[in-house]
């Protein structure tokens, strides 16, 4: 078992090499580098862009889903104008949300 653990800390990418000796697994973690700070800055905005296209996606996804109803006559003009306001009020807290995320945790990263 701990050598499939020690395979999935290698594969995973983080930058850290495992120690087993048999019973356990040791982890050095040294010093963040300033290189090191910006690759995790870097990595840190890619997963706030990729959760911010995803919840647009989604927006898009309920927008084309409100016109359909509306167009097979579910749903009235202004029913459908109300659900895209609350779709997009929606999508505008999440994604100012991702924002704030992102930046607190740029703001970690770069505190020595």
């Amino acid at each position: 078992v701990l050598n499939d653990i020690e395979k999935a800390i290698i594969y995973s990418g983080l930058g850290f090499t495992p120690n087993n000796d048999g019973s356990v697994i040791r982890i050095n973690i040294p010093q963040l580098t300033e290189e090191r700070r910006k690759e995790l800055l870097k990595q840190c905005k890619s997963i706030g862009e990729e959760a911010k296209v995803a919840i647009r996606n989604i927006r898009r996804d309920g927008v084309d889903n409100i016109k359909k109803m509306e167009k097979n006559g579910d749903l009235g003009k202004d029913q459908a104008l109300d659900g895209q306001d609350a779709i997009q009020k929606s999508t505008d807290e999440h994604v100012k949300m991702i924002d704030e995320t992102v930046a607190k945790k740029e703001k970690e990263v770069t505190t020595l």
